[in-house]
């Protein structure tokens, strides 16, 4: 068995079968699959070892704080000798073991991030001025014609749209996993900030993937976020909620928990 089939399949069996209880040993196995790249110029290995985790983590994001905790300890005990000859710190050497770990992971999350909420909708700025989009899924009144079922694509139109669907969810995912780092101090204030700003800056057609998403952010991290440093931020975080709260294209389900939103997590 070569060594890429080889990582898929135990470290995928590692994930599965990873707990609470028997986290030590599980992750410590994880990380001998990752410092396999100690022999690679690309750490091509750690790459791959970092995807499977990533996608467990968006796969199961009521464990997220157990993700994070292992991508904390990875880049903990990540061997120095994992290096990418691709990737360089400021003075044009190639980063190493954690900080490596740290970079690609990161990376993967903000490309995930920005892709979850595409620009396609003018919005306006919370602090600064913030970008993000929707998704279109269709309706009810969408033609046959324009799902194309005069030609056979019905299930395509379906499989479309769940993978739509899923892709909110990871959305979600992500958002929790992103606050779940940052309380391990894996990302700093200033990039959880943004992401803040990012998912309310919809002002004017705001999606409920994104007020779901920043919900669960501020579950995750709004305690730890609202310091006395940042108290205007947060000011002007839940005021913009108590606008959303009121915009009609939202489910009174929404709208209900955008009201309640400040009061139950601070």
């Amino acid at each position: 068995m070569n060594l890429p089939v080889a990582v898929d399949r135990q470290v995928r069996h590692l994930l599965n079968k990873l707990t609470t209880e028997n986290f030590e040993s599980t992750s410590d196995q994880i990380i001998e699959w990752a410092n396999k790249s100690e022999h690679e110029k690309d750490g091509k290995t750690l790459i791959r070892v970092i995807q499977l985790v990533y996608d467990k983590a968006m796969d199961d994001p009521g464990w997220s704080d157990m993700y994070a905790r292992l991508c904390r300890k990875m880049m903990e005990q990540i061997s120095n000798k994992v290096q990418d000859d691709g990737v360089k710190d400021s003075l044009g050497n190639p980063l190493t073991g954690g900080q490596l770990f740290r970079k690609h992971l990161l990376n993967r999350c903000r490309e995930d991030f920005e892709g979850s909420w595409a620009d396609s909708k003018p919005s306006i700025a919370v602090t600064t001025t913030t970008k993000t989009g929707e998704d279109h899924v269709g309706n009810a009144n969408t033609t046959s014609q324009e799902r194309g079922d005069e030609t056979g694509e019905i299930e395509p139109y379906f499989q479309e749209s769940y993978a739509i669907q899923r892709a909110k969810r990871k959305g979600v995912a992500l958002v929790k996993f992103l606050g779940e780092l940052f309380k391990l101090r894996m990302l700093g204030e200033r990039i959880m900030h943004e992401c803040v700003k990012k998912l309310l800056g919809n002002a004017y057609t705001p999606k409920e993937e994104e007020t779901d998403a920043m919900r669960e952010s501020f579950k995750v991290v709004g305690k730890v976020l609202d310091t006395s440093m940042a108290h205007a931020h947060m000011d002007v975080y839940f005021r913009r909620m108590r606008e959303l709260a009121g915009v009609s294209s939202l489910s009174p389900r929404a709208q209900s928990q955008l009201q309640v939103c400040g009061t139950i997590i601070l």
